[in-house]
C-alpha cells in the first residue's frame, strides 16, 4: 500500500521513526569519526613530545652515547633509530601539520630544520604496534576484540650534528567498548521515550481531528451534532472554529429557505381553500369535478414541494435497524415484491426517511414494470441495495437528469402515470443525507436498476 494511503497516525509514526533512526545513525558516525580523530591527535601529540625530547638529548650528548639514548627511548609502543637518511622521503609523504608544529614548538625551532611527518593506514596484516612480541600481540588483539585497524606515524627529524632521527609508532582505532546489555538498555529506554512522545502527539493532534471527522460525518448525514470542544494545536483549533462557522451558515441558509417556503405555502393555501369553496358552488357537475381535481393536485404538489425543500427526516433520530425488516415495512403498502436476502445486514439510518426513499424506488419499479425485485450485497464499508424492474428503462440521455426536481420521464400530465417529478429527487436527498449514493442504470436484459449504497454505522469514529 502506498504511503499516501496510510492513516495519519501511521504516516506521523513512520516519519518520526525514520528521522529518529537517521539522526541516531548520523550521530553514531560523527561520534565514531570524532573519537578516532581525538585518539589520533592524542597519540600523535604523545609521539611528537617523545621525539622532541630524544632529539634534544642526542644533540646535547656525546656521539658515544647516542646509541644508548636511542635504545633507552625505544619501547614496544615506539621505535627510535638514527641514520644518515630519513625514513620519510621528501615528496613521498603527506605532512601532519599538528604533529610537525608540536615538534617544532617543543624544540623551539623556527623552521630552521627539516622535519617530515607521514601518517598512513596499515592495510596488511601486521602486529598492533612495532616490536611487540607475539604473546603480547595476541593479548592486545584479544583486548581489541580482534579489530585491528592500525594507523602508522613516522617522523624524520634532521639533527644539528648531521644525520636523521627516525621515529616510528603505530596505534589502532579503538573498538567500541560498549557492552551488548548497555546497547539493549539504551535502545529500550529510547523506545519508551519515543512511545511516550508518540502517544502525546497522537492524542493531542489526531484525537481532535477524529472528533472533527465524526462531527463532519454526522452533519453530512443530517444528524444532531453537539458543539465541538476546541483542543489540539492552533491549526486544529482554527479548523474546528472554521467548521463550526460553516455549519452555522449552512443551517441558517436551510432554515431561512424552509421558513420562506413555509410562508409561501401558507399564503398559497388561503386562496386555494377559497378556490375550493367556490368550486363546490359550481352547478355544472363536470366543471366542478374538474376544478376540484385541479385544486387537489395543486395541494398535493405543494405538499411534495415542501417535503422536498425541508429535507425528509432531518429532525428524526438515527436508529439501528435490520435492512430486511425495513424493506418489508417499505413494501407493505405496495404490491407484491420479490425480496432476495443475501445476508443479514444492520444499518444506522433515520428510519421513516429511509423507508420513504425505499418505498419511492419500489413504487417506481412497480409503476413502470410488471414486477419488481430487491436484493443487496454487503461490502467492506457498507451495503449495496438493488431495485430492479422489467420495464422499458430510461433513455440514456435522461439518466443524469431524472434525479432533478420536477423532471419526469413520462411526459403526460397524469399523476397516476408520472407523479410530480419529485420522487427520485426526494430519494437522492435522503440517501445523500445518510452519506450514501444512488444511481440508475439500464439492465442488459431489459428494465432498470436503481443502486443505492449506504455506509455502515460511523459509531467507531465517535
Amino acid at each position: 500500500m502506498k504511503f499516501k494511503h496510510w492513516s495519519m497516525q501511521a504516516q506521523i509514526f513512520s516519519v518520526i521513526l525514520v528521522v529518529f533512526a537517521a539522526g541516531q545513525g548520523i550521530g553514531f558516525l560523527l561520534f565514531s569519526g570524532e573519537r578516532s580523530l581525538a585518539v589520533q591527535a592524542a597519540l600523535g601529540a604523545e609521539a611528537a613530545g617523545r621525539a622532541a625530547n630524544v632529539t634534544r638529548l642526542i644533540e646535547n650528548a656525546p656521539t658515544s652515547l647516542h646509541d644508548e639514548i636511542i635504545a633507552a627511548a625505544t619501547s614496544p609502543l615506539i621505535k627510535f633509530s638514527k641514520s644518515e637518511r630519513p625514513s620519510v622521503f621528501d615528496g613521498e609523504h603527506h605532512d601532519d601539520q599538528a604533529v610537525e608544529m608540536r615538534v617544532r614548538a617543543l624544540l623551539n625551532d623556527p623552521f630552521s630544520r627539516d622535519i617530515r611527518v607521514e601518517v598512513h593506514e596499515v592495510e596488511t596484516s601486521v602486529l598492533p604496534v612495532p616490536n611487540l612480541s607475539p604473546e603480547l600481540a595476541e593479548l592486545h588483539a584479544d583486548m581489541m576484540r580482534g579489530t585491528l585497524s592500525a594507523i602508522e606515524l613516522e617522523i624524520s627529524i634532521a639533527l644539528d650534528g648531521g644525520g636523521w632521527l627516525n621515529v616510528e609508532t603505530r596505534f589502532e582505532r579503538p573498538p567500541w567498548q560498549i557492552e551488548n546489555s548497555t546497547i539493549a538498555t539504551f535502545l529500550i529506554s529510547i523506545s519508551l521515550v519515543m512511545l511516550a512522545v508518540f502517544f502525546f502527539i497522537f492524542f493531542w493532534i489526531t484525537r481532535p481531528l477524529a472528533v472533527l471527522q465524526s462531527a463532519a460525518d454526522k452533519f453530512g448525514r443530517g444528524e444532531g451534532m453537539p458543539k465541538i470542544k476546541e483542543a489540539g494545536p492552533p491549526e486544529v483549533r482554527s479548523l474546528n472554529r472554521t467548521f463550526a462557522k460553516m455549519r452555522e451558515r449552512i443551517l441558517k441558509f436551510v432554515t431561512d429557505r424552509t421558513m420562506m417556503l413555509a410562508a409561501l405555502a401558507h399564503d398559497l393555501r388561503s386562496p386555494m381553500t377559497a378556490l375550493r369553496v367556490h368550486a363546490e358552488m359550481i352547478a355544472d357537475h363536470n366543471l366542478r369535478a374538474s376544478i376540484i381535481r385541479s385544486t387537489d393536485e395543486m395541494s398535493e404538489m405543494l405538499d411534495a414541494t415542501m417535503t422536498y425543500a425541508r429535507g425528509v427526516g432531518h429532525d428524526e433520530e438515527t436508529v439501528t435497524v435490520d435492512l430486511n425488516e425495513l424493506m418489508l415495512e417499505a413494501s407493505a403498502q405496495g404490491q407484491e415484491i420479490n425480496i432476495t436476502k443475501t445476508a443479514p445486514v444492520v444499518i444506522s439510518v433515520r428510519k421513516l426517511a429511509m423507508k420513504r426513499a425505499f418505498r419511492n424506488l419500489i413504487e417506481n419499479a412497480q409503476r413502470y414494470g410488471s414486477k419488481a425485485s430487491v436484493s443487496w450485497a454487503p461490502l467492506d464499508d457498507g451495503v449495496e441495495i438493488y431495485f430492479d424492474d422489467d420495464g422499458p428503462g430510461i433513455p440514456a440521455e435522461m439518466l443524469e437528469h431524472v434525479f432533478d426536481p420536477f423532471v419526469r420521464v413520462e411526459q403526460s400530465r397524469s399523476r397516476t402515470t408520472g407523479g410530480h417529478g419529485l420522487g427520485l429527487a426526494i430519494v437522492k436527498g435522503i440517501v445523500l443525507s445518510h452519506g450514501g449514493t444512488v444511481d440508475l442504470k439500464n439492465r442488459d436484459k431489459g428494465g432498470l436498476r436503481a443502486s443505492v449504497f449506504l455506509p455502515f454505522s460511523t459509531s467507531a469514529y465517535r
